[in-house]
């Protein structure tokens, strides 16, 4: 069988999928590895062991299905960062997006025309996650790994480099540095100047269907793969989230929930919300992907279950649904405020906490559970709701990721935001849009598929659910509002 693999860098593992020339995945393969915290706010990786199971990962999906791919197309998590060499060697542990070293920074620029400036044009929120912030805060704080720099990089760039003795980055994970130009295609200027770097220290940038054909010179490598190859430089792993998920057109959006989650939807222009500062990528010089991120999805749910069991096994997660099962939406008055690890979208606000609010002697156990539910699934609404201010009137939420896995959470979801929810790939999305993008790319395919074989899994809002969700949304909504001035303070003892 004929296929081409969507290859996934994330931030905790590399997935390949094989995708045959029907669009169907059929295999996979993946390999995890773990990060570095040497301080409070860092969170670091060693490039090299992400290259390594690049390799490795590759090596293993071809093994398993007997022969090579027609072509290889590249997805990666965003916004991480990459001090290297001019022989693209590293010089210090790559900074991930989920490091916060540089939070003040963002939370300066937010509060002045010149970052807001910024943002309306690189589609990029001011975040600590953000390459802009962090290269900054390399500047200020460290001087000499500033100064002998050669070119600032991402985890994409790095492999791409490794493969191909090239510094060039697809114009999707360029839009997300916050120093892009996401009409005009080029590095950003004032951004740049803000950063104090010139685009010298920068990759070329190409279109997110640029190739190039293997030739296992250098260190490439990757034994197992036949020469001249067509490597495709693909997109950011959200932007093919979307694709993967069958939602890039306008009308659909796509929600994914991992250990964080997000909310995106096409559009062929970006779509700017300065109050929630939603992002806009780029999937391809016609579609930008655009939403927001949240903080707090599957990792809050994994935290309340840890309360009870510092384990849990698949049969926790059962009792966990079957016990919501018998609470009333609304779990009877008790809502939930998932900042647990601060939040993104909407508030971005890294000193919002995690809250449980109107507490009876009524509730039990089964009630907090529910509401630490609801409060995920609120949390998404409140991107959803941002990002629909300004795009076309969307009806219908393709989901993927671990949501996938419950009914009863679809549902929810499905009922808080009185949207109908489709499932259309599991936790896949992202590697299986790289597929899609290999078989266009090649001219196996003329358009992405719109649809999913094989019968959908449709989830339709309940309106008497969602008559009382909408209520508790109102209350969830003022709460954030009040007591955002305790958060801070009590953030500021602390």
């Amino acid at each position: 069988m004929e296929y081409v693999l969507g290859v996934d860098i994330g931030t905790g593992s590399v997935k390949a999928v094989a995708v045959d020339l029907q669009c169907r995945s059929f295999a996979d393969n993946q390999l995890y590895y773990s990060y570095n915290a040497p301080k409070p706010g860092y969170h670091e990786q060693d490039p090299e062991l992400i290259w390594e199971a690049f390799k490795t990962c590759i090596e293993g999906i071809v093994a398993k299905i007997g022969h090579a791919p027609l072509a290889v197309s590249l997805s990666s998590a965003m916004h991480s960062l990459i001090a290297v060499d001019a022989e693209g060697s590293a010089l210090a542990p790559m900074i991930t997006w989920a490091d916060s070293r540089s939070a003040g920074i963002a939370k300066q620029l937010r509060q002045t025309d010149r970052g807001m400036a910024i943002y309306k044009a690189t589609g990029t929120p001011l975040h600590a996650m953000s390459p802009l912030c962090k290269i900054i805060w390399i500047r200020e704080n460290d001087p000499a790994l500033f100064n002998k720099t050669y070119k600032f990089i991402s985890i994409k760039e790095y492999i791409w480099h490794k493969l191909f003795n090239e510094f060039e980055l697809d114009e999707s994970n360029a839009s997300c540095t916050g120093l892009f130009d996401i009409e005009k295609f080029v590095w950003y200027k004032d951004a740049l100047n803000l950063a104090g770097i010139t685009p010298q220290l920068l990759s070329k940038t190409v279109a997110t269907d640029f190739v190039r054909n293997y030739t296992g010179e250098g260190n490439a490598g990757v034994n197992s793969l036949k020469l001249n190859t067509p490597f495709i430089i693909g997109a950011s792993d959200g932007c093919l989230a979307n694709l993967g998920s069958m939602a890039d057109k306008p009308g659909v959006a796509a929600i994914t929930i991992g250990t964080s989650g997000a909310v995106r939807v096409a559009s062929n222009k970006p779509l700017r919300n300065a109050a929630a500062m939603t992002f806009s990528y780029i999937l391809n010089r016609d579609t930008y992907i655009c939403g927001g991120p949240i903080n707090n999805g599957g990792i809050a749910l994994q935290w309340w279950l840890k309360t009870n069991n510092p384990n849990p096994t698949d049969a926790d997660y059962d009792h966990f649904f079957n016990q919501i099962a018998a609470i009333p939406v609304g779990s009877n008055g008790l809502l939930f405020l998932p900042y647990l690890t601060g939040e993104r979208a909407p508030i971005w606000d890294s000193e919002s906490c995690g809250t449980f609010f109107n507490v009876k002697l009524q509730h039990i156990q089964a009630h907090f559970s529910r509401a630490v539910l609801e409060g995920i699934c609120y949390a998404l609404k409140d991107v959803l709701d941002a990002v629909q201010q300004n795009a076309e009137p969307i009806t219908q939420i393709n989901v993927s990721g671990g949501i996938v896995k419950s009914n009863l959470w679809i549902q929810t979801l499905a009922d808080i935001t009185g949207k109908k929810l489709v499932v259309v790939q599991s936790d896949d999305a992202s590697a299986i849009g790289a597929g899609f993008m290999a078989l266009k790319s090649i001219g196996t395919i003329e358009e992405y598929p719109t649809s999913n074989y094989g019968d959908l899994k449709v989830f339709e809002p309940d309106a008497g659910n969602g008559a009382v969700y909408a209520n508790d949304f109102v209350i969830y909504k003022q709460l954030y509002a009040d007591l955002k001035g305790t958060m801070h303070k009590v953030a500021g003892i602390l």
